[in-house]
């Protein structure tokens, strides 16, 4: 027996289904912050690519989602309801994820840019305090043009953004693998190539290795998988065998319902990525219980992005709808115990600052975001976060977007330049009523009823874009209806 197949037999098993829970809402939940533990607590950041919030089943919008070990996840830790990304494409979010910075100041305002190094990073904080940083999947944050020096493939070292103990990646993993063969790297820039396995048993595989390991240092465990993103030259999500047969006339979401795109014939695959992300979560979360690592580990689910189905432009994300913007962010573990629904809205950016707060470290002073700790058992701080976000577009339009619990207002570069990280002037493009809209049905950009509440936005949008280190744009009023 080959030592791939030793290792697949000595893995294969099953997850046991968590039942979900209904989650209280953060008002009616009053949990008490643990102690911090006698010794830092080890990260585990579980990034799943373009997986949409409402298809984790805790967050009760989809009745065909089968995510048990996520809806266990949230049962027993912090759900972030309403997290978006302050960039909905690939790198660029995972530019902020790991820098608190927006994507415009991280050098990666659009795909296939490198990292800016100067940049201070949770995995390089953390590897400061003691830490080891390690990867396993998708990186997506070095340069990938080979006129340049760049690739799809292996990372140099000084590219990993701080991941310099175990690596086991490759920078774009969508082009160097496909479902069920393909080819990763490791710290030496060698060769792990993997056949016959499902890419997400596989990352899984290896970082089930790891975790059984004996562990040195508390560490910091970047789990990146592509799943349910598209296999980008097969054009679509592509889900393990037979799984999207049990998904044929599954619920369809109401945003996507209402309008053309891919969802009718990419829907059952997507489904079937979703069930075996959430299987995956459930072999981590095991191996964490049976190494006995589980009680000093904070474990975080999240993505970089959600995904439209080309109903919105032409192709999976990059606009400012809630379908590409929001995603699921979990937290469990030290710090984060005890079952409740966290509604203020918060973005990714804010992700970085909470993690060294809650392992006890200093926040880099450079960093944007701030700790979402103080909202999990604070009245006075949940009243006063500031509930708005930043929103940035590259790649399918030059545009920018305040979100609020409230409204989303978009504005854009007309001209349609996209070979800029930011315009001096933009008009005003789109703008939804989340309360009476959350499908975001109806564009009430230049609409007369809505002038005041837009004036006042765009000059909250404006602030931001300041706060963002971006000069003050002009922006012109919508003449038409979009």
């Amino acid at each position: 027996m080959s030592d791939n197949e030793s290792r697949r037999a000595f893995l294969k098993g099953t997850v046991a289904a968590a039942a979900a829970a209904t989650l209280p809402s953060a008002s009616e939940a009053q949990p008490a912050l643990p102690a911090q533990p006698a010794t830092q607590p080890n990260i585990v950041l579980y990034l799943a690519d373009q997986f949409r919030w409402d298809f984790v089943g805790a967050n009760g919008r989809n009745g065909s989602t089968q995510t048990p070990n996520i809806d266990a996840l949230a049962a027993r830790g912090k759900n972030f309801t309403q997290t978006v990304t302050n960039q909905p494409v690939c790198a660029p979010s995972r530019s902020v994820i790991f820098t608190s910075r927006y994507a415009t100041e991280t050098g990666v305002w659009h795909n296939g840019l490198a990292l800016d190094k100067s940049l201070p990073t949770l995995a390089g904080e953390l590897r400061k305090a003691g830490y080891s940083a390690n990867l396993i999947g998708k990186w997506h944050l070095a340069l990938e043009n080979p006129a340049q020096g760049g690739s799809s493939g292996p990372v140099k070292a000084d590219d990993r953004g701080g991941f310099l103990d175990l690596w086991e990646g490759a920078n774009a993993i969508e082009n160097t693998s496909h479902p069920y063969e393909g080819t990763i790297w490791d710290s030496d820039n060698q060769p792990i190539a993997y056949k016959d396995e499902y890419r997400v048993d596989f990352l899984t595989d290896r970082a089930e290795r790891f975790l059984r390991e004996k562990q040195s240092k508390p560490f910091f465990l970047f789990v990146s998988q592509l799943e349910p993103h598209q296999q980008n030259d097969m054009h679509q999500p592509i889900a393990p065998r037979g799984a999207a047969a049990r998904y044929v006339n599954s619920t369809v979401p109401d945003d996507l319902r209402a309008l053309p795109g891919t969802w009718q014939a990419q829907l059952p695959d997507y489904y079937g990525c979703i069930e075996s992300i959430d299987q995956s979560v459930g072999r981590i979360r095991r191996v964490l219980e049976e190494e006995h690592l589980a009680e000093n580990t904070i474990f975080v689910f999240l993505s970089d992005h959600g995904c439209h189905f080309m109903t919105r432009n032409q192709e999976y994300k990059r606009s400012t709808h809630n379908s590409s913007i929001r995603v699921p962010l979990i937290i469990d573990g030290p710090s984060f115990r005890g079952t409740q629904q966290v509604p203020e809205l918060v973005g990714l950016i804010d992700l970085a600052p909470t993690l060294l707060e809650a392992a006890g470290l200093p926040v880099p002073p450079t960093w944007k975001g701030r700790s979402v700790l103080p909202l999990l058992n604070n009245p006075d701080a949940r009243q006063h976060w500031p509930n708005e976000q930043l929103i940035q577009i590259s790649e399918s339009m030059t545009g920018r977007a305040v979100r609020t619990p409230d409204w989303t207002y978009c504005v854009a570069d007309l001209s349609g330049n996209t070979k800029q990280p930011a315009a001096r002037s933009y008009s005003e493009y789109q703008m939804y009523d989340q309360r009476a809209d959350p499908n975001e049905l109806v564009n009430l950009a230049g609409r007369k009823e809505y002038r005041v509440k837009a004036d006042e936005l765009r000059e909250q949008l404006k602030r931001l874009l300041i706060t963002a280190g971006e000069p003050e744009p002009e922006i012109l009023p919508a003449k038409l209806y979009p």
